[in-house]
């Protein structure tokens, strides 16, 4: 049975719905405005559909803190100080249970807006994966939403043990917490937290400092780092037990996949045990890890653990330094062949919410740039590929928001609306004449190449085979700055070739008669290059006699199908 490619749109509805123009650096929601789940509407989600995308991960959905007041709704009030930005970072969860207030028209309802949002994502034929953060959550951690019969996180704590591992948090008796923070923030604190308890990057002190992860704490699996990392897993530890329940309660309102934040800070033999627990309930979902470590890759994918994994610190990270020039691109073969067994259930990307956008001016400056790693990206495997939005429109990322700084990221953090998505979006009704001329063309790039994906088995679902060591003593071909590889089945067979450079190049590719076996395909001698990108582009004819030469543009590169 023909299985799709994952195509994940990555979006944060408090920016993307925002429809405010008047930002003000470090500005309040009511100064800057802030998008809602209604502004993701039908319209926009169709839109996403038609480019090609199966799913959509949406970020900043669970409660977190924020520096706005929602205390008249019940909500705990926030402490100022303990918080990065006005917004609140995303994954400093103050709530499991609950729903961001940030992202409702009608507050008391915000639970049933988002349900809402997941029956207009599944009618638009999309799949909703979202945040489990459960390596850490907001200092002040309360739930007001929680089941009744379930006892909140802390609430049944010893907190004069500095580990138990009955404990959901760690402790450091005799201690209050003194955070490090600048004499501004910290003249305005009034927020207590005796004993002090550890902060989330797995910092063991009671004087985290601003470049700690200061406004979360680290929840405790039963690792006991004040004493040698010892194990004690058995009777299973109650942070696993709550943490299943949270996966569970999210998955039964029909979210399709979970993102797990920095996934690897919490034990793998949690995942082993949870992971299964979820599926036999809810078999088709998935589950995707946030993780920074090869040497752990293949452990997270046995044994019951998960779907897929980020691939930053492999082919993002080559991709990144051979666009940029830093690298030959030769580089892309061996940091294949690293992952070569698990390479399908690697997830490939170029930028999500942690990384500098493509166009920035401390990446490629230019989206357009971008064209050749991203046919790279999309096109390299069978494995899922993800987009955040805005980079199909060649966002910049260079606003100063206020706790963001301009940094070539666009902020999590803060209030604010994002130009290029402002105007695609236009308040949920999509209109692309609010889009510039590079901008539309751009978008159009995106969603041809994401669609041909699906649209061709070869891409979705056929073998790689890489052609760059039967060109390394080819004359006619920059083996530092091209990259060539062959996808197919029985039935289709495709040739992709991209250049790196910032010049167009014109070069000559040598397929070796094992290509064709490989694919258990006969070459004849002669055939016919077809573009698929570019489809205004003339076909090429080749013999054994005439091989073909192909015209690259500056930082692009082409499909071709290869008939005989």
């Amino acid at each position: 049975m023909r299985k799709n490619k994952i195509f994940i749109y990555q979006l944060l509805p408090r920016l993307f719905g925002n429809s405010a123009t008047g930002n003000k650096q470090n500005g309040t929601i009511e100064e800057n405005g802030c998008g809602k789940f209604k502004d993701i509407s039908d319209t926009v989600l169709q839109k996403i559909k038609e480019n090609g995308y199966t799913h959509v991960w949406y970020i900043g959905i669970l409660a977190h803190a924020s520096a706005t007041d929602y205390t008249r709704f019940g909500i705990p009030a926030e402490y100022p100080e303990i918080i990065k930005g006005k917004a609140g970072s995303p994954y400093a969860i103050r709530d499991y249970y609950d729903v961001d207030p940030d992202l409702s028209i009608n507050i008391p309802r915000r639970m049933q807006e988002f349900e809402a949002l997941i029956h207009r994502t599944h009618k638009a034929g999309l799949k909703v994966i979202i945040d489990n953060v459960p390596n850490h959550v907001a200092r002040n951690y309360r739930s007001v939403s929680k089941p009744d019969d379930t006892s909140d996180l802390g609430e049944d704590d010893d907190p004069f043990t500095g580990f138990s591992p009955q404990n959901n948090f760690y402790y450091l008796p005799g201690n209050e917490l003194e955070i490090q923070l600048p004499p501004d923030k910290l003249a305005k604190s009034t927020y207590k937290e005796s004993p002090a308890k550890a902060t989330g990057n797995d910092c063991f002190t009671h004087r985290p400092t601003q470049y700690d992860w200061y406004e979360t704490v680290k929840l405790n699996y039963g690792v006991d780092y004040l004493s040698g990392k010892s194990e004690h897993f058995d009777p299973v530890p109650d942070t696993w037990v709550k943490m299943r329940d949270i996966l569970l309660f999210w998955a039964e309102k029909r979210i399709d996949g979970f993102r797990c934040d920095m996934a690897e800070m919490v034990p793998l033999v949690f995942w082993q045990w949870v992971i299964p627990q979820v599926k036999i309930k809810y078999p088709g979902i998935i589950f995707l890890a946030e993780i920074y470590n090869p040497a752990a890759y293949r452990n997270f994918l046995h044994d019951n653990a998960f779907d897929y994994l980020y691939d930053k610190v492999g082919l993002y990270d080559v991709l990144r330094d051979v666009s940029s020039g830093y690298r030959s691109s030769a580089d892309i073969t061996f940091v294949l062949n690293s992952v070569g067994d698990i390479q399908h259930q690697m997830l490939n990307f170029l930028e999500n919410h942690d990384e500098q956008r493509l166009a920035s001016d401390y990446f490629l400056k230019e989206g357009e740039n971008g064209k050749a790693a991203m046919i790279v990206t999309c096109c390299i495997n069978r494995n899922p590929v993800m987009v955040y939005a805005g980079q199909e429109l060649g966002e910049k990322g260079m606003d100063e928001e206020g706790f963001s700084g301009k940094n070539g990221r666009t902020t999590i953090f803060d209030y604010w609306s994002v130009d290029t998505l402002r105007r695609w979006n236009n308040q949920g009704n999509w209109d692309e004449s609010l889009l510039t001329q590079k901008e539309r063309s751009l978008q159009n790039f995106y969603s041809r190449l994401i669609r041909l994906c699906n649209e061709e088995e070869a891409l979705s679902n056929g073998s790689f085979y890489d052609l760059m060591s039967a060109n390394y003593e080819n004359r006619n071909f920059d083996s530092t700055r091209l990259f060539a590889f062959m996808r197919g089945t029985k039935r289709s067979l495709l040739l992709v070739v991209v250049n790196f450079d910032k010049k167009e190049q014109e070069c000559t590719v040598h397929i070796p008669v094992h290509a064709f076996s490989f694919f258990d395909r006969i070459d004849t001698g002669k055939g016919i290059l077809t573009p698929l990108l570019k489809t205004d582009s003339g076909e090429i004819s080749y013999s054994v006699e005439h091989p073909f030469k192909i015209k690259l543009a500056a930082c692009t590169g082409e499909i071709y199908r290869i008939s005989f």
